[in-house]
């Protein structure tokens, strides 16, 4: 920005408050100190930042007074140095965009600072500074700008460059070492990189030490595998020059610096562990601290672990000793001393183990050591004398075990039962008959002690229970459980809660996620809700809608209603419409804060609200939401404050339009000009990254290219042209895999995914256990087939077991599956062969039948087989209990009609568990209907709201004449959970008409009842949808969208395309899309770009909609994202003064 006139903006803070502009007589250098004129000068050169930290000082041990304002300014008019109000705020806004929207410029300022303006600046991010400076009635937070700053993308990376560059020389070492850690604290970890290590000082004092390990130790899980490698070299070279060892044998390693090196101590070489010497691995032990950072060692090796032990077995601690199991941390998950161990020793053990659950990997070896040591602890003793003392390795009895215990036994063992993690659905269940063996009716007292296994008790049961017994449930620690329970068990709470007594005190009782099961209907009924209990609840969009609207009518202030938890998602366009512009900037905070609970149609009525209240001070990332020639607008001088605004949200939650999106990426392709240079612009980038096409990838400068990788690990979905250009970076910073590190491995993690089998046999083959340990972590999507044949060949060649060869007829030298390779495999079971599966031994089955029936992978040959051996194992269907049924998962898919028709399906627990799988055919899905109404001898017409819940998708197989025969009490309260359900156009058709007995006329349904109908709203009629309200559309859930038929979507008018809002508008098929005519189309384009049609949107675009003049921000708007050297000029302001 060129100025006619050198007008800077600190001059502005001197005078502001005194809301002056004029002329003073010059009178020279009057007592002006020395510092102040210093700070004059540098004003004149420019040296705004210089200029801060200068005043920053000057007040640390001076007071303001009022005539210094004035002897400054007489100062630079003696200079000659002359302003007006214009350029004065047009420097402003080249200060805020320059200093921190450029943070490579802060490190060049910071590098410029003298040694005392240095100092000031880390003594104000130690926050050794007043954080509060006063210049009479105006103040500076420096406690605000600080906390910006580190927040800022980019700027706490120059702040940690400067500090390693400058902080030693300037302060001392441990205020230094403070000051890194804060800086890192607000990084994701990729600051650290490994050649930090040739900043940092060698000659640190030995508290300073000790404190930098400290912070490296708290980063270990952020930092990269490279990076843990050079940081251990670093910490491992100071402490070998301050050890007294000499000779090879003697060893470096003493208690104190194992201590010092934390988790980094799992670096440590076999052979340097070896030698630790037997005094100091013992006074190691007895540290106190010890035990909890043995604690967190996740991510130890068998091989460490096991060297680790040896060595403290070397010392005078006695293994078998329980003191010393307490001690071990997770060593005691590679416990190997078993020979002379007694059963006491194997339930310290056992009780120990529970942590082992947080190692990264081995959790097969884990598995197997419990089931070795539950042996030793139950010899000479039954199952039911030890059970209390198993701790949770009582998750590893199979189904017979828990068959054979004891009502008394389970009752006398519940404290530990109820704490167990890792408990499968049927052993929950046959643990909760035991327990409940001797009730008939259950009571509060009954239920109040089972915790976790309050899962097992029956739907029927729960809803035979007093209402008052229910309502204590709700207000005792039982009620965390009960949202973890299964939708049928919990509406079958709900239903008895709700049908008697007071609602609106039930209402009041439920709290977090169990409150999303209430339905609309007993909302309504209920008497008005308090706002202050909603800040507990957990909300869906239907019933925040009708609270918000509810709620609105007798509350005055909108901040109120935006404060109370989750209410955010039922603020409607013409709420946001309502607002004055006052109300609207000062609670827009609420909305920015809560994006992820707003739609994209809300977010698009906020943008069209922001634009016409406050454009120019309008938070970038809503330009996104509006129509692209808004986006197209953003001038190259606030790129950049744009880039940082939509980085730091979710592309997703702002476009829904894929080719929308495309846009708002080709923007930022032109911004970047098509590449990215260096780490400030992956910062700023943040979670853009994600979302970057193929060709940006490839270009991402090497210097950038790390830091970029770090934050490419935590996309969630990539696409495959970005994958492979993620693969090809990949090779080009590592060569190929066989030329891999452990340390590369490891870092590339969860990319292996993209290299093909051949390039993973290396990995396989070089570092088994980090293959395995990468494939273990791979849960949120099933990897390509390719990955998991390199993960099952990994696992069969390195499986210490063995696979066992079954002597029986066809099965000689068949290779089948062990416990521990289907529990290592995990989705990579699907590369099992039918003769494998086949001749696995029953008692393999019996222990992984649930983890088998998880597996997605299996095709219905495979799912055939294993359906075989459920019946060679358990005997025909006929004869299976509920807890089989349940443990199948989707090898229950496998069955025909028949075998689905021997099943006892009198229990709707039991069919809840089964309708979980979406893959039945028609006739499959109508024979669990017909066995469960036959079981049960329950009519249509007896089915209770719990049953349509625990039916799920199985009621899209009921007829159409069977539908109207549904209650309507019953109906009303499982509207939403029916409106999840993809059945067929003509079953949500008469569940549509079910829907008006509740509703009404749908021409009189409002957005709550639209949005909590869902896919029954798919099921009105051509005339119905015609008639209803065009505002109404963006109510309609994307998935209604999908389902209406085609030759009735049609039948919408272009008024109601245009209205379905951005997200609607991107839930249209194709197939519906190819029936619209060219002005429906174009409707439907201008929905997906976010276009609005009131009268006050119809003005031009501004060429500059976020780099208009201050001038014309409207009170209380926001005018800086992050920023914090700027930030005091406004701050300073006591009032705008235009």
């Amino acid at each position: 920005m060129s100025l006619g006139l050198k007008i800077h903006p600190l001059f502005l803070i001197l005078f502001l408050s005194h809301a002056v502009v004029s002329w003073r007589v010059p009178n020279s250098q009057q007592d002006l100190h020395p510092l102040l004129q210093k700070m004059a000068e540098e004003i004149i050169e420019g040296s705004y930042l210089n200029a801060l930290l200068d005043l920053i000082q000057f007040q640390s041990s001076h007071v303001w007074t009022a005539d210094l304002s004035h002897k400054v300014l007489d100062y630079l008019n003696s200079r000659n140095v002359a302003f007006t109000k214009a350029s004065l705020k047009a420097a402003m806004e080249n200060q805020l965009e320059q200093h921190l929207h450029e943070p490579q410029k802060l490190l060049e300022d910071l590098r410029g600072t003298d040694a005392q303006q240095f100092h000031t600046a880390m003594k104000c991010l130690l926050g050794d500074k007043k954080d509060r400076l006063e210049l009479e009635d105006v103040i500076i937070d420096l406690g605000e700008l600080r906390e910006r700053a580190l927040q800022s993308p980019g700027v706490n990376r120059s702040l940690f460059l400067v500090t390693l560059e400058r902080c030693f020389q300037v302060l001392n070492s441990l205020e230094c070492v403070q000051i890194l850690g804060r800086v890192l604290k607000g990084s994701s970890g990729s600051m650290l990189q490994p050649d930090v290590t040739e900043r940092l000082p060698q000659d640190l004092r030995e508290d300073a030490f000790k404190n930098l390990s400290a912070v490296f130790k708290d980063l270990y899980d952020q930092t990269s595998a490279h990076s843990q490698r050079a940081l251990y070299s670093w910490m491992t070279e100071i402490l070998r020059a301050s050890s007294n060892s000499t000779g090879d044998s003697a060893s470096w390693v003493s208690a104190e610096n194992l201590w010092i090196l934390g988790r980094y101590m799992v670096h440590l070489p076999l052979e340097e562990i070896m030698k630790i010497s037997a005094t100091e691995i013992g006074l190691f032990i007895s540290y106190d601290n010890a035990t909890k950072q043995l604690d967190t060692v996740y991510d130890i090796t068998p091989q460490v672990a096991q060297a680790f032990l040896e060595r403290i077995t070397s010392s005078t601690f006695d293994m078998r000793n329980t003191s010393t199991i307490h001690r071990l941390g997770l060593l005691v998950c590679f416990y190997n001393d078993l020979e002379f161990l007694d059963a006491a020793g194997a339930q310290v053990l056992l009780h120990q183990m529970i942590k082992c659950s947080r190692l990264r990997g081995f959790q097969a070896s884990v598995q197997k050591l419990k089931a070795e040591l539950l042996d030793i602890a139950t010899e000479n003793q039954t199952l039911n004398e030890t059970l209390g003392s198993l701790s949770d390795a009582v998750v590893g009895l199979t189904h017979s075990q828990l068959e054979s215990l004891s009502p008394e036994a389970v009752r006398g063992a519940i404290s530990t039962l109820n704490q167990v993690s890792g408990w499968a659905r049927s052993q929950v269940l046959i643990l909760s008959a035991k327990y409940l063996a001797h009730e008939k009716v259950l009571s509060f007292s009954d239920v109040s002690q089972m915790g976790v296994l309050l899962a097992g008790v029956g739907t029927q049961a729960l809803y035979s229970m007093d209402r008052k017994d229910l309502l204590q449930v709700l207000r005792s620690a039982l009620s965390q459980h009960l949202s973890e329970l299964p939708p049928a068990q919990q509406q079958g709470v709900l239903s008895k809660i709700m049908e008697a007594g007071d609602p609106g005190l039930a209402l009041s009782d439920i709290q977090g996620a169990f409150f999303k099961e209430v339905s609309l209907f007993d909302l309504w009924r209920g008497p008005g809700i308090n706002l202050t209990v909603l800040k507990e609840k957990e909300l869906r969009r239907s019933q925040a809608l009708f609270l918000y609207d509810l709620l609105s009518k007798t509350t005055g202030s909108p901040a109120e209603l935006l404060s109370a938890g989750q209410l955010v998602q039922g603020v409607t366009c013409s709420h946001i419409e309502a607002m004055s512009e006052e109300s609207f900037l000062s609670s827009f905070q609420y909305f920015e804060n809560n994006l992820a609970l707003l739609s994209p149609y809300q977010v698009n009525c906020l943008a069209w609200k922001y634009w016409k209240v406050a454009r120019f001070s309008m938070p970038p990332f809503l330009l996104a939401a509006l129509p692209a020639r808004y986006l197209a607008s953003v001038p190259a001088s606030q790129f950049v404050p744009f880039l940082i605004s939509l980085g730091k949200k979710q592309l997703d939650s702002l476009v829904s339009d894929s080719h929308k999106k495309n846009l708002v990426l080709r923007k930022v392709q032109q911004g970047l000009n098509g590449s990215v240079v260096d780490e400030y612009t992956v910062d700023m980038l943040g979670n853009l990254l994600c979302h970057l096409p193929a060709a940006v990838l490839d270009g991402i400068s090497p210097r950038a290219w790390t830091t970029a990788l770090h934050g490419l690990r935590d996309c969630a979905v990539l696409g495959p042209l970005q994958k492979e250009a993620v693969r090809r970076r990949l090779l080009e910073q590592h060569g190929l895999p066989q030329n891999w590190t452990a340390e590369t491995t490891k870092d590339v993690g969860p990319f292996l995914v993209l290299f093909s089998g051949d390039e993973l046999s290396f990995i396989t083959t070089k570092f088994p256990d980090i293959f395995q340990q990468t494939a273990s972590k791979m849960t949120r999507t099933v990897p390509p087939k390719e990955f998991l044949w390199a993960v099952f060949e990994s696992v069969q060649n390195s499986s210490n077991e063995g696979s066992s060869f079954d002597s029986s007829p066809g099965c000689r030298g068949v290779a089948a599956p062990s416990s521990e390779d289907i529990f290592m495999l995990a989705e990579a079971n699907a590369c099992w062969n039918l003769a494998a599966l086949l001749c696995m031994e029953e008692d393999t089955f019996l222990r992984t039948v649930e983890l088998l029936g998880t597996v997605k992978g299996f095709d219905l040959s495979q799912l055939m087989v294993l359906k075989e051996k459920a019946i060679q194992v358990w005997d025909m269907p006929l004869y299976w209990k509920e807890y089989h049924i349940v443990s199948l998962g989707r090898i229950a898919l496998a069955l025909n009609e028949s075998e689905l028709e021997q099943l006892d399906l009198s229990s709707i627990d039991t069919v809840a568990s089964i309708s979980q799988q979406t893959e039945w055919t028609p006739g499959q899905a109508k024979s669990i209907l017909q066995g469960f109404l036959e079981d049960s001898g329950y009519t249509i017409q007896d089915l209770k709201s719990f049953h349509f819940v625990g039916l799920g998708t199985i009621l899209c197989a009921l007829n159409t004449t069977e539908i109207p025969l549904i209650r309507i009490s019953e109906f009303r309260v499982v509207v939403a959970r029916i409106g999840t359900l993809l059945c067929s156009t003509h079953i949500l058709a008469e569940f549509k008409k079910k829907a008006e007995a509740v509703f009404g006329n749908p021409a009189k349904w409002n957005s709550s009842i639209l949005q909590e109908l869902g896919t029954i709203a798919a099921g009105l009629t051509k005339d119905e949808l015609r008639t209803l309200d065009k505002d109404l559309m963006p109510y309609f859930q994307p998935s209604a969208i999908k389902c209406l038929p085609d030759e009735i979507f049609k039948e919408l008018s272009t008024e109601q395309i245009f209205s379905l809002g951005p997200e609607n508008a991107a839930a249209v098929t194709d197939a519906q899309r190819r029936q619209l005519s060219l002005p429906q189309l174009h409707s439907l384009q201008r929905a997906l770009d976010g276009a609005k049609v009131h009268a006050w949107l119809d003005a031009p675009v501004s060429p500059s909609p976020t780099g208009t003049p201050l001038s014309q921000t409207p009170p209380g708007a926001p005018v800086c994202w992050g920023l914090w050297l700027g930030c005091p000029l406004l701050v300073l302001m006591p009032k705008p003064l235009w």
